[in-house]
């Protein structure tokens, strides 16, 4: 169908890899190609001229050369791959209809377009979220191929991170993202959440003093994968002394399953608890083959039965020993990885 000049780039996750397309984005000249062939899609919300398949060509060019970025940006607002994905397509649809000659910078551009979508769009979810049933957890992302995920550094990617920008507002998410991870001036955040430098200071400060008030500072990724093993080994084989060695004193354990039959729906404190429903659920474990991924970017360890994913299970560890054990296991979520490793 052709319609004003609006082509479809699909992108279904930010990388190639196991947990990555469901269908291959569409190159910059395959997008202007697909003009040419009449298989756009229209916007029947835009009134605009046709752009020709150069003009085309180009958009796709330039947005295809940012887009890991803003899926950075988007994941990291929302917690949510599939979101995040749908979001970038909007972006995508915005871009081809804009008057792209006025805009001085196409990244900047992007980038304000990605964060503002992602503002309205988590307090969307966050309405969504009160239906949900037991503990969420932010949906698992491959970082295999990109461990910082479209960004200059690692941060507000981890689950447990991830898990405590919950508490902060939208704005003062989008600051702290925008400036943790993406290194943004703070005069630039402003410009993206219209608003002023001192305001914005005052938003990564808030933002800041919330997470480091509730994060320990987290080991290495060589200890972490390391404390996920040796977890695993012991909570196979029921062994309770091991995993109270390798346990916090207030670890905690959180299952999603959004009401999945046989998951906890209940969040688990303290090592007694904790290593006594490991120890109840050592059933859980039979027929079980483990495989690692890079998710987040740290490790995690998707549990298989049957070759259909039955959870993807990661832990969070300081000094201290391991923090939170989490457990994914809604279907929904773990869709990316369902195809063997």
């Amino acid at each position: 169908m052709t319609g004003h000049g609006v082509a479809y780039i699909t992108c279904r996750g930010p990388t190639v890899g196991n947990w990555g397309l469901v269908d291959p984005p569409l190159a910059p000249r395959q997008a202007a190609a697909a003009i040419r062939q009449g298989q756009a899609v229209a916007d029947s919300g835009v009134s605009h001229e046709p752009a020709s398949a150069d003009d085309l060509e180009e958009a796709a060019a330039i947005f295809m050369s940012v887009r890991p970025r803003l899926f950075g940006i988007a994941y990291r607002m929302l917690s949510s791959a599939t979101e995040a994905e749908d979001l970038v397509q909007e972006v995508w649809l915005r871009w081809q209809t804009a008057d792209r000659g006025a805009v001085v910078n196409p990244a900047a551009f992007l980038a304000t377009t990605t964060t503002r979508l992602a503002i309205n769009a988590l307090q969307s979810a966050r309405v969504r979220r009160e239906t949900y049933i037991g503990p969420w957890l932010p949906e698992p992302v491959d970082t295999s191929a990109d461990p910082y995920l479209g960004a200059e550094r690692g941060e507000a990617l981890e689950f447990a991170a991830l898990l405590l920008m919950e508490k902060l507002t939208p704005n003062e998410r989008a600051a702290y993202v925008l400036r943790e991870a993406f290194d943004y001036p703070y005069a630039q955040i402003a410009d993206i959440l219209q608003s002023t430098e001192p305001a914005v200071r005052q938003l990564v400060s808030r933002a800041r003093r919330g997470i480091a008030s509730e994060r320990r500072t987290p080991v290495s990724a060589a200890a972490q994968r390391e404390l996920l093993t040796t977890f695993i080994t012991a909570a196979r084989s029921g062994d309770v002394t091991a995993l109270e060695r390798l346990l916090a004193a207030d670890v905690t354990n959180l299952a999603d399953g959004n009401g999945a039959l046989g998951v906890a729906r209940r969040l688990l404190v303290g090592v007694v608890r904790v290593t006594k429903f490991l120890n109840a659920i050592t059933w859980f474990w039979d027929g079980l083959d483990v495989q690692w991924a890079d998710t987040n970017g740290q490790t995690s360890a998707v549990l298989r039965r049957d070759g259909e994913v039955a959870a993807v299970l990661t832990v969070s560890a300081s000094t201290e020993g391991i923090d939170q054990v989490l457990w994914m296991m809604n279907p929904e979520k773990n869709r990316a990885v369902s195809t063997p490793a």
